[in-house]
């Protein structure tokens, strides 16, 4: 008797949890409908996506093995949600990268480059680092170079670390400091020749740059960008320290980082916005790149993705982490084309030389 009880109640609650979770989801896989702005839990829902699917999944292998019927829950769940699944694991499988190109190809890198800091704490390392990173970008050999949290001054031109080898760039001067000596933002280097450049402003800070670059007979858009960022500082690591503790302040440490999440995820919807708008307006066929900040299950990536075609689930495998702090799932940092390209190879490179990972595409104009 007090077995079966408690058979019948641990699977009412196992049930009960199954259909939140799958309540969730579906919640979650509005978020690349909704525009933050509007509503920016979403942004949130859009973070913990990938767990829920993988949850959802074990459920229904779970139902398979003990009551088949019950697997229904979650399997519809996931149908109706389906456009958040292959956007979260690369299924191609092409394994290693030429350093040969493929003719008629154009070799991209795509890199936040965190303003040369590297991750090392030793002051004569972090000296290097700026050197490091050219050189580490330069031996890839690509033919345009798309740079985000790129730095330089008049003391230390970073702008000569690559102007010999690409000397056509468009710096976007975001940031100055030290009365304009020191200026920081997204640059884009190219080998070939830049017929025209432009800046697309956001509300408050950073922006969206362009160059059009002549490759032969073709008059290709480049974008970068990078949308605004959580700026957690330490003390917001710390915070969230206190939370997976649950001590006294996590309380306050959670309305903290909520606050920022809230503002960062409210702006990066106006941005999509205009980014998306655009690429729209492209007259050439078009390739963006850069740290977009948020994931690819979220109204940022959808919204600008449209139809291009995503350089990582074309030629990857795996979930594809480009911000190596916080999360595994954290793939924020992309390079995307239109569908008049072709994705010939992509490669993500972790040099230890930044908290994101370089990313690195071969493509091919469609004739």
């Amino acid at each position: 008797m007090a077995k079966g009880w408690l058979r019948r109640t641990t699977k009412s609650i196992i049930i009960s949890i199954n259909i939140v979770l799958a309540m969730i989801f579906l919640v979650a896989a509005l978020s690349p409908y909704i525009n933050p702005t509007r509503f920016w839990l979403h942004g949130f829902f859009s973070l913990i996506t990938p767990y829920l699917i993988l949850v959802l999944i074990l459920f229904i292998l779970f139902w398979l093995i003990s009551r088949p019927k019950w697997a229904l829950l979650s399997l519809i769940a996931l149908c109706i949600g389906w456009k958040q699944i292959p956007v979260v694991f690369a299924w191609s499988g092409d394994s290693g990268f030429s350093k040969r190109k493929a003719e008629n190809t154009f070799r991209m890198v795509d890199w936040n480059i965190q303003s040369f800091n590297g991750l090392s704490k030793n002051s004569e390392a972090k000296k290097r680092n700026r050197i490091e990173v050219a050189a580490s970008i330069l031996q890839r050999y690509p033919d345009i170079i798309c740079l985000q949290e790129f730095n330089t001054a008049h003391s230390e031109n970073n702008i000569d670390l690559f102007k010999q080898t690409h000397p056509y760039y468009y710096f976007s001067k975001d940031y100055a400091g030290n009365s304009g000596d020191y200026q920081s933002g997204c640059i884009i280097f190219s080998k070939y020749p830049v017929i025209d450049t432009g800046k697309i402003k956001f509300p408050l800070a950073e922006s969206l740059i362009y160059v059009d670059i002549v490759k032969g007979p073709d008059t290709l858009r480049i974008f970068t960008t990078h949308l605004q960022s959580f700026k957690f500082k330490k003390g917001d690591y710390d915070d969230m320290e206190k939370i997976k503790e649950t001590n006294n302040g996590a309380f306050s440490a959670s309305k903290n980082l909520m606050r920022k999440m809230k503002r960062a995820y409210q702006k990066r919807g106006v941005q999509a916005d205009l980014v998306q708008k655009a690429i729209e307006e492209s007259p050439y066929p078009s390739v963006i790149t850069g740290d977009f900040n948020d994931v690819p299950n979220s109204y940022t990536y959808f919204n600008i993705r449209g139809e291009m075609q995503d350089a990582f689930l074309k030629k990857d495998f795996g979930i594809g982490r480009t911000f190596i702090s916080l999360a595994p799932t954290l793939r924020i940092d992309y390079i995307l084309a239109g569908n008049q390209f072709e994705i010939k190879q992509f490669d993500m490179v972790d040099e230890a030389l930044s908290d994101h990972i370089m990313l690195l595409a071969d493509i091919r104009l469609k004739k």
